[in-house]
């Protein structure tokens, strides 16, 4: 299997919310390291946060925009959409709808996901759960 076709089958398990799934394509020593640059180690902090977006947005998908492999690292870009009905880091439900662009950066070795470097615009997802507004632009 391509590491493009591991990355599929990963993001494809959580949409389908088989955590086993990804517990098996994840290295022993893999690394989650989110939009704020923490660092989490070992495979059960990577499924923590796969399970607290899938609690949050139960309805949740990810639809693959664009996937480049080059080597053992793939880009991809995709859109998550889904339906806030559970608790996020302490926001109740909302019952709002999300739609936000994410761009993974995935690292494997040996044939699994080592480090898994996500990027996601956290200021507009709160925006669109109303529970913070972005300034207007400053007028020129």
């Amino acid at each position: 299997m391509s590491a493009k076709d591991i990355v599929k089958e990963y993001l494809e398990a959580w949409n389908n919310r088989d955590f086993d799934r990804m517990r098996d394509l994840m290295h022993r020593d893999y690394t989650y390291t989110g939009s704020d640059g923490q660092e989490q180690k070992g495979p059960e902090a990577g499924l923590t946060m796969s399970r607290l977006f899938a609690s949050a947005f139960p309805d949740g998908r990810i639809s693959v925009v664009n996937i480049k492999e080059l080597g053992d690292t793939v880009l991809v870009e995709f859109i998550g959409r889904g339906t806030h009905k559970g608790d996020l880091m302490g926001i109740a439900p909302t019952g709002r709808s999300i739609t936000i662009p994410v761009c993974d950066v995935l690292e494997l070795r040996d044939g699994k996901i080592h480090h898994e470097r996500e990027y996601m615009d956290m200021a507009t997802m709160m925006t669109q759960l109303g529970v913070t507004r972005v300034p207007l632009a400053a007028p020129a």
